[in-house]
């Protein structure tokens, strides 16, 4: 479907494709956007609309846009956002550190343009985004479909049940919301060696046979660096080296028996937030919340697999027969503020001969006050160095970037990716890069990634 809106910029009904290319060919019609595709009239200012319906699946990770009138449905999206930000942050504030660190002169850290970032409204940077990607979605169809209704899944969850009824465990009753796993120990590190009875639970060494324990993350390789006390293992020192945590080590296979309930939290925390900034930006629209248990029953009732643009589509009293075919989109990064990137030098292993990084063949060591020479020491294994370690540092933005549409000679192509410092572009289909003189640019990817 295309959007359409009147002279004066009101939003009018949807049309079909067809009939926007002959309103375009016929001159009574311009483009005014591409994303949603959207004309405006020439010749006309107002025009009579239909009761539309916006049904939104709420979610930490994915959201279900369904847009509906009493006759079919306008739009059926699934929307990805992005996910492993703070890792991504860690890297960038790693990297500044060891370029500090290598000043001829000592600069202490700036932080005072940090302050205020969790303070302005009580949620976390990452916290904020995810909410106000529900609220931005929600005003850029608003400002083309003239949508009368709007219906969100705003629902609370109890962790502490959630965690329950994944272990297998009683429920929760009394004191037990109030004493937690923490209960009676002053630190984190504490609880979880008090649960393990300070023993490794890799090797069996405890603190009584010498063995020196550290707190290890089960969750690391799948991203889950969350605190909580089924993401964290009592191990030793032998046990928690680099090499254990790579393929084929002790720690790689392990994981959390709960999964974290990161997207339960979330949505507790931000709900009330979100309906209140939703009535704020739109106050001639009526706003209905329901449950995630009636969006479930009104899915199975409809006879509809578990898909978010389902759900979303279930969801309030227009249920047409007439569907559209569901978009998948991926957020994009807007910009890569990693400017420095690390490559490893490469080495011959003397044991079995192959090419090797330096991070698979460490010093053993996790902690810069450790030696070095340890039991863990693979660098005695390192023979000649094939590829020496180097650091590229992107010093400009580049005209494109990934995801970006341009033509290449006759064809379409997507842009898969950006080397030699802007200089070249690898383009989706195609096995050879390209001078980016070659190319010409036709449509920015923006924010969003249109996936299938």
């Amino acid at each position: 479907m295309v959007c359409v809106v009147g002279s004066g910029g009101k939003p009018l009904m949807p049309t079909t494709e067809m009939r926007a290319r002959k309103l375009l060919k016929r001159g009574r019609a311009e483009i005014i956007k591409y994303r949603p595709f959207t004309i405006r009239m020439l010749d006309r200012e107002d025009g009579a609309v239909q009761p539309i319906e916006y049904k939104c699946d709420t979610g930490y990770q994915t959201i279900g846009i369904s847009i509906c009138s009493a006759k079919r449905e306008f739009f059926s999206e699934e929307r990805t956002l992005l996910c492993g930000e703070k890792e991504r942050h860690d890297d960038r504030r790693k990297y500044r550190a060891g370029r500090r660190s290598r000043k001829t002169r000592h600069r202490k850290p700036r932080f005072s343009n940090r302050r205020g970032m969790i303070c302005e409204d009580g949620f976390a940077p990452s916290m904020r985004n995810r909410r106000d990607q529900h609220i931005r979605l929600f005003e850029i169809y608003r400002a083309v479909v003239p949508i009368t209704d709007a219906v969100f899944e705003m629902s609370e969850f109890d962790t502490q049940v959630l965690a329950a009824v994944e272990a297998g465990q009683p429920l929760p009753q009394g004191k037990d919301y109030q004493h937690g796993h923490r209960y009676g120990y002053n630190t984190l590190r504490a609880a979880v060696f008090a649960r393990d009875k300070h023993t490794c639970q890799v090797c069996g060494r405890s603190i009584a046979e010498g063995a020196v324990l550290r707190v290890h993350h089960l969750g690391f390789r799948s991203g889950d660096h969350t605190d909580r006390m089924g993401n964290l293992l009592t191990v030793c020192t032998n046990c928690h080296t680099p090499r254990h945590h790579k393929k084929g080590g002790k720690l790689w296979d392990l994981k959390p028996s709960i999964k974290p309930f990161t997207g339960a939290t979330f949505m507790t925390s931000v709900r009330w937030d979100i309906i209140r900034r939703l009535k704020d930006a739109a106050p001639d629209v009526e706003f209905h919340f329901v449950y995630g248990a009636a969006t479930k029953e009104a899915r199975h009732r409809l006879h509809l697999r578990k898909t978010h643009a389902n759900d979303a589509w279930a969801m309030g009293r227009f249920h047409p027969k007439h569907r559209t075919k569901t978009v998948y989109w991926q957020k994009l990064r807007r910009n890569n503020r990693i400017l420095a990137k690390f490559y490893d030098a490469v080495y011959i292993d003397l044991r079995d001969k192959k090419r090797k990084k330096g991070a698979e063949l460490p010093c053993g060591r996790t902690r810069r006050c450790e030696s070095r020479h340890g039991t863990g020491n693979e660098r005695k294994c390192r023979a000649n160095k094939v590829k020496k370690g180097r650091v590229s540092l992107r010093r400009k933005r580049y005209p494109i970037r990934p995801g970006d549409t341009v033509w290449f000679g006759r064809e379409r192509f997507e842009v898969r990716g950006v080397q030699h410092y802007g200089e070249y572009v690898a383009l989706r289909g195609q096995k050879k890069s390209c001078p980016v003189s070659d190319v010409t640019k036709i449509c920015h990817a923006g924010g969003w990634l249109k996936t299938r």
